[in-house]
């Protein structure tokens, strides 16, 4: 019998570029933003459940959000939702949940993924992960999944690989962090270059060899929590391991240093949703390329967001690529593509109380 994988979310991000929607009391994982009546979160989960069983899910998120992920998966084990102490990025997130799956189960195969990207084609997407599966068993190999680019986009990371002409995995040459527009185009014409998915399949024992090897550091303070995992003094500890380690992400941290990953190319219809830009690139629109959700008439606007209630009429002239979003107590209007002034919008928007955020 084939063995059934652990599936790690990642969930406790605070989704800061979908402000004002995306609130720090529920922040987008935690919002049905494709109007589907399910959250990202609940998505994420119904994508994996045909490959495994809902004890095996394990969703490692802030503990803010604890009652978020309970209300909203109630299918799973209330001790397999992580709650994190403290924000310390992905590298101690999943180290977090590789060493309690260890302690319950040493011959594990885990699949990362986070809790907020879009996937059109399922059906593909579980090829490509049974395909990572199978890839992942041999010894100390790292699996990542790359999508094929179709444009010149620099708000991703990108893998590249050793091309060969196989179907197998193709091992992983360099990382690159978000490139700027020249280097992009480089990337999309040399054609050994894909985008990099933040999701990953690995055995557990293949992982913790890698954090021990290349994150000494995080290892021994989790390797302490054996006779802690699964108990009820885990939070005790995880609240001082955490207090111990250094905010560090898993590409920083592992993956660009190990010469174990491998990449599986990807093509399922993939959209990080990483902003408003990525959200309206999906949406339907209409005939002057405008995406309106809510009571909203527009005149001479084209290429525009305006995402409004339902209960009062926004009317909108003479804009173009704009975002228009009310939600609760804050009206935004700022340029569409404006996601790298966020970061500025909320931190000035805490300023003026915490309510705006």
């Amino acid at each position: 019998m084939k063995q059934k994988p652990y599936i790690v979310i990642m969930a406790g991000g605070i989704g800061s570029r979908f402000w004002p929607y995306s609130r720090n009391n529920r922040p987008k994982q935690f919002l049905d933003i494709l109007g589907t009546g399910r959250t990202l979160l609940q998505m994420t989960f119904d994508r994996f459940l045909n490959m495994t069983d809902p004890d095996r899910f394990f969703v490692v998120t802030n503990k803010q959000y604890f009652d978020l992920a309970k209300e909203q998966l109630p299918e799973i084990p209330e001790s397999n939702i992580l709650k994190e102490p403290q924000r310390r990025d992905t590298a101690n997130c999943i180290a977090y949940a590789s060493y309690k799956i260890q302690q319950k189960d040493g011959d594990a195969k885990i699949i990362v993924s986070p809790s907020d990207h879009l996937i059109l084609n399922e059906i593909s997407f579980v090829q490509n992960m049974n395909k990572a599966m199978v890839a992942c068993e041999e010894d100390g190999r790292l699996i990542t999944i790359g999508i094929q680019p179709n444009r010149p986009e620099t708000g991703y990371g990108y893998i590249q690989y050793f091309s060969n002409d196989s179907d197998a995995p193709k091992k992983v040459k360099t990382f690159t962090e978000k490139p700027n527009l020249k280097l992009a185009k480089t990337f999309i014409e040399s054609g050994d270059f894909v985008w990099n998915s933040g999701m990953f399949v690995w055995k557990v024992q293949s992982i913790i060899r890698a954090f021990e090897k290349y994150m000494p550091e995080v290892s021994e303070v989790f390797e302490e929590g054996a006779d802690f995992y699964n108990t009820e003094r885990e939070n005790e500890f995880i609240v001082n391991a955490y207090s111990q380690v250094k905010n560090i992400s898993i590409d920083f941290g592992v993956m660009e240093k190990s010469d174990e990953v491998y990449v599986i190319l990807g093509e399922f219809g993939w959209s990080d949703l990483g902003s408003w830009m990525s959200l309206y690139e999906i949406r339907d629109k209409d005939s002057s390329n405008n995406v309106v959700e809510g009571n909203a008439l527009l005149y001479d606007t084209e290429n525009c967001y305006v995402k409004v209630p339902s209960n009062k009429l926004v009317v909108v002239q003479g804009l173009e690529n704009y975002l228009v979003n009310e939600s609760d107590n804050v009206l935004l209007i700022c340029k569409l593509d404006a996601e790298k002034k966020f970061r500025e919008f909320v931190i000035d928007a805490k300023a003026k109380g915490e309510g705006f955020v």
